[in-house]
């Protein structure tokens, strides 16, 4: 195997042993693995979901099996093929360009709305979220730390009081968690181990809700997704692009991405 591939290469699936036969736990259970192999990356995009290999790895029958996959599907982490067959959702790094767009205007609006509607019992919500989020980084748990930022965000969303834009914003946050995954590997590789800037970056967001400062809020909830944006790019640069013919889709994908922030860039001046 050459060295591209060995950094790729992904550990073999262990079978699960924890799961138990307790009546009605067996879909919620069967998800939370998938879901968290599918997160880590251990489950591949584009990857066959098996129902009769899942079943005899879980100890089910069939219907959880199709009930958790389901379900998956309604993260958009799994697509159902119209054969009935299921796949890990494929990444598609065409319309990354797009997703990251949509992706910091909602994080902007909803955080705008929260500084101007947010009650104490949001405040509550979003600083308990984001202790979490500071407990799994300080525990390098990489899942916890997919999840608390998720409900954080979803807090910040929650107290802006329009359900649409939660809706909408929620769904944005559950497509781009195998990105964030890639994101978090991409911190703990390169960063000596001084307090984190994502953890600043919330603290600060957190502050100018407190304050009530829709102005700064914003600013700060854009400069967070373009955080994101450009650590994820750099990551698929140097971990693809070096040493891995890229896909014309993807190569494309990344040369739009860094001609609007050109351009973004030069309008700024």
């Amino acid at each position: 195997m050459d060295a591209a591939a060995s950094r790729l290469a992904v550990p073999a699936i262990k079978p699960a042993r924890d799961i138990g036969r307790r009546r009605g736990t067996g879909p919620a259970r069967i998800y939370t693995k998938i879901r968290e192999d599918i997160l880590c990356l251990r489950l591949r995009p584009g990857s066959s979901l098996d129902e009769v290999g899942l079943a005899k790895r879980f100890g089910f029958s069939r219907s959880p099996v199709r009930e958790a996959l389901i379900r998956l599907a309604g993260d958009g982490l799994v697509d159902i093929l119209p054969n009935r067959s299921a796949i890990v959702a494929p990444f598609d790094l065409e319309s990354l360009p797009r997703y990251l767009e949509a992706l910091d205007l909602m994080q902007r609006v909803t955080t705008r709305l929260a500084a101007t509607l947010r009650s104490d019992e949001d405040l509550a919500k979003i600083h308990s979220a984001q202790r979490a989020f500071e407990v799994a980084w300080e525990q390098c748990d990489t899942i916890a730390m997919i999840e608390a930022n998720r409900a954080y965000h979803l807090a910040i969303a929650e107290a802006g009081q329009n359900p649409y834009f939660t809706a909408l914003y929620g769904r944005l946050l559950d497509e781009g968690m195998r990105m964030l995954h890639l994101h978090f590997k991409f911190r703990a590789e390169t960063q000596e181990p001084t307090p984190d800037l994502l953890t600043a970056e919330h603290t600060a967001i957190t502050k100018a809700l407190e304050t009530s400062d829709a102005d700064l809020a914003e600013r700060l909830a854009h400069e967070h997704a373009e955080g994101f944006n450009d650590r994820f790019i750099r990551f698929i640069r140097q971990n693809l692009a070096a040493d891995i013919d890229l896909a014309t889709s993807t190569k494309r994908a990344l040369q739009e991405v860094s001609r609007k922030k050109r351009r973004k860039s030069a309008n700024a001046k």
